[in-house]
């Protein structure tokens, strides 16, 4: 009903696509694609990596010198149309190539063409930005809890507000400038603010970034190594 055919065989997958996506754990991209390194089928086909922290250059070294690479990190909001994605050509990669990856990921959110430098912060905030959010959703609603609120009422507060307010970024505004205007002096909201800036929040959050995109530079450091 879905259009699609299950294939058990990654030479078989080669053979029947017009474009293959590698979405596999990253220590596993080098060795699937050397499974079909030496398929013909191989050399003109274009490969979209889905996998974290590996480079344009190390998936080329897997696949025929012909072989056209594009390297995408997209993020589970897709799942719902509201991903946000960015991807990077490799060497023998076109525009055309990189304008049918950016519409396939379009189809399910929004998607950017970076160089491929910036790969691996756009990882650690959009790709791992999710778990960031969900932490902070989870957060705000045991707050709630703690401070009297039933627990269904308190989570589902909390989502509609983290909704709400990402929404109203589509206004334009600076988030400082959204912020400020939540916040009264001397008032609630600018209580729980000090809180926050009192105990990190900022620099806890810049810091995940920071340590998801040294750890995706480690990975790719790590498959060079072993490959």
């Amino acid at each position: 009903s879905l259009g699609a055919t299950a294939l058990f065989e990654n030479k078989s997958v080669v053979e029947r696509s017009e474009v293959v996506i590698v979405s596999v754990k990253p220590d596993v991209v080098v060795p699937a694609l050397k499974d079909v390194k030496d398929l013909a089928a191989s050399k003109n086909k274009l490969f979209i990596s889905v996998a974290m922290g590996v480079s344009t250059s190390t998936i080329e070294k897997a696949l025929p010198s012909e072989a056209r690479v594009i390297r995408v990190m997209p993020n589970t909001p897709a799942l719902v149309k509201e991903g946000a994605a960015a991807l990077s050509r490799g060497s023998k990669a076109t525009a055309e190539d990189a304008k049918l990856a950016a519409e396939l990921f379009r189809a399910v959110g929004t998607c950017d063409e970076v160089p491929e430098y910036q790969m691996d912060a756009v990882t650690a905030l959009s790709g791992s930005g999710p778990a960031y959010v969900y932490m902070l959703i989870e957060s705000l609603a045991d707050g709630g809890v703690r401070c009297g609120l039933p627990r269904d009422l308190a989570l589902r507060l909390a989502t509609q507000t983290t909704r709400g307010a990402a929404s109203m970024l589509s206004t334009g505004s600076h988030p400082a400038v959204l912020k400020d205007n939540v916040t009264s002096p001397a008032g609630s909201t600018a209580e729980g603010t000090y809180h926050l800036e009192q105990n990190g929040f900022r620099s806890a959050v810049i810091g995940a970034v920071m340590a998801a995109t040294n750890r995706c530079k480690v990975v790719n450091e790590q498959l060079n190594q072993m490959n």
